[in-house]
């Protein structure tokens, strides 16, 4: 086994996982790292950023995934550079020489130049980021709870999310779904469907990826669960209190305490030391063979990589990482053996694209069929259940979704971390007399006007 080619493949996503799996059986060594331990099925993340996920749910460890692969290792390690003349990657600590490299890293988030904004709208990539979202969701409902100014009160119960793709629709209907069905008895300070979820949109639809009539669909559908969609409108400012946009109506603001990035995805940094062309997002131009060009031997997979077949371009989802991972898995197995013909080109099979609305509604679009509904969300459900990398995973997913489908409520709502500053308490006597906190007292009153509450209430 000494002498067998090494195959390094840098990422433990849908592509690298799955190019690792399909060369069980070559006469190679497999070294797969990853900075992180385990495998993510980042379609759900947004379940565990809105609380109906855990994410041991959609979280599997690689070493598992491997555990009975004897021509397999896995390293936690972070790749910081290649080096292709001398095929080395510099590690975190360390280096490996490699004879095959495949390169999954993925993408990360793009604030577009505005990464100051990255603190204040986070976006949804790792376990991390959905919990760090569920914390805000469900922070500025303890939050408006607390609050004794209505206008305030109002921006803690209003939540924008930017971008309208998959992603963005996804978040922006569950979030809806959590003041009206989840915490709409919880409270009492405050209700809860008095939700107001703003989704801002750049082009002029959602779902561009999706026929029109998708779109339609899919707006009317969010629209529903207090979801306000705003087309051709481009987020120009955000802060702590809301976000500037302009549209072709001009420019306004939206007073929020909440914002989701969901609007655009750049390259992995560490395609750049490749030194093979890029385009404008940093992702690698790759031959028919998913290689880069004048060095065979190194393959980009999956969203780091743009493939184009017949001048159409592979989207950058699941689907096509998995397929790139095992289409290079066979030319490497292939070549192991002895086999050096020409190379086959990659053949993307498009099955399809799905997004969930909320509740028993989805969307579904493939080449002949395109639906809306509770026939397209089956179908989802199915389909993503399908996919997931364990048999726990599964049973584990089945039984929330059953759980949350007939209680409408979401199991995962643990706020976690920092809570951080939250209004002043509205104070209570013993006689059960309400008192303003001094902050929450109208400044434009005169004085006799402020006395007379108080004589009214004793």
């Amino acid at each position: 086994m000494d002498r067998w080619p090494h195959v390094v493949i840098i990422g433990g996503g849908f592509g690298g996982l799955n190019a690792a799996r399909a060369l069980a059986r070559a006469p190679v060594r497999i070294t797969l790292l990853d900075r992180r331990n385990h495998h993510l099925f980042q379609p759900l993340l947004y379940q565990v950023a809105t609380a109906a996920l855990n994410p041991s749910d959609i979280a599997y460890p690689i070493r598992s995934a491997l555990a009975h692969q004897r021509n397999a290792r896995v390293l936690l390690a972070e790749a910081r550079s290649i080096d292709v003349a001398t095929r080395t990657v510099t590690l975190d600590g360390g280096e490996l020489q490699y004879d095959y490299l495949i390169l999954a890293t993925g993408a990360t988030h793009s604030y577009f130049g505005k990464d100051q904004w990255a603190k204040l709208a986070p976006g949804l990539k790792s376990v991390e980021d959905a919990i760090e979202i569920r914390r805000r969701i469900f922070i500025a409902y303890e939050a408006a709870e607390r609050e004794s100014d209505p206008r305030a009160q109002e921006e803690y119960l209003t939540f924008a999310v930017v971008g309208g793709g998959p992603t963005g629709v996804e978040l922006a209907g569950a979030m809806g779904e959590i003041g009206l069905q989840t915490l709409a008895k919880d409270f009492r300070s405050i209700d809860p469907t008095r939700v107001r979820v703003v989704l801002f949109e750049g082009a002029d639809r959602v779902l561009r990826s999706y026929p029109e009539k998708i779109s339609v669909a899919a707006k009317r559908a969010l629209e529903k669960r207090h979801v306000e969609v705003r087309v051709n409108t481009l987020v120009t400012g955000v802060d702590d209190r809301g976000v500037t946009v302009k549209s072709p109506s001009g420019e306004s603001r939206l007073g929020t305490r909440t914002v989701v990035w969901a609007a655009g995805v750049q390259a992995s940094p560490l395609g750049a030391s490749l030194g093979a062309p890029r385009d404008r997002s940093g992702r690698i131009l790759v031959e028919a063979d998913c290689s880069i060009p004048d060095h065979p031997e190194v393959f980009v997979i999956g969203d780091l990589a743009k493939v184009e077949i017949d001048g159409v371009e592979v989207p950058g989802v699941a689907q096509g990482a998995i397929q790139e991972g095992k289409h290079v898995a066979k030319i490497i197995a292939r070549e192991a053996r002895g086999d050096r013909g020409k190379r086959p080109a990659f053949r993307y099979h498009d099955k399809g694209n799905m997004a969930v609305l909320g509740r028993a509604d989805a969307v579904l679009a493939t080449k002949h069929v395109a639906k809306a509904g509770f026939i397209a969300w089956l179908a989802w459900a199915f389909v993503h259940i399908a996919y997931l990398i364990s048999y726990r995973s599964r049973l584990l997913v089945m039984i929330q979704w059953a759980w949350s489908f007939t209680t409408f409520k979401r199991g995962a709502r643990l706020i976690t971390g920092e809570v951080g500053a939250l209004p002043p308490v509205t104070t209570i006597s013993a006689s059960g007399e309400a008192k303003l906190p001094a902050a929450a007292l109208p400044l434009e009153l005169t004085e006799p006007e402020r006395e007379a509450p108080r004589a009214s209430s004793s």
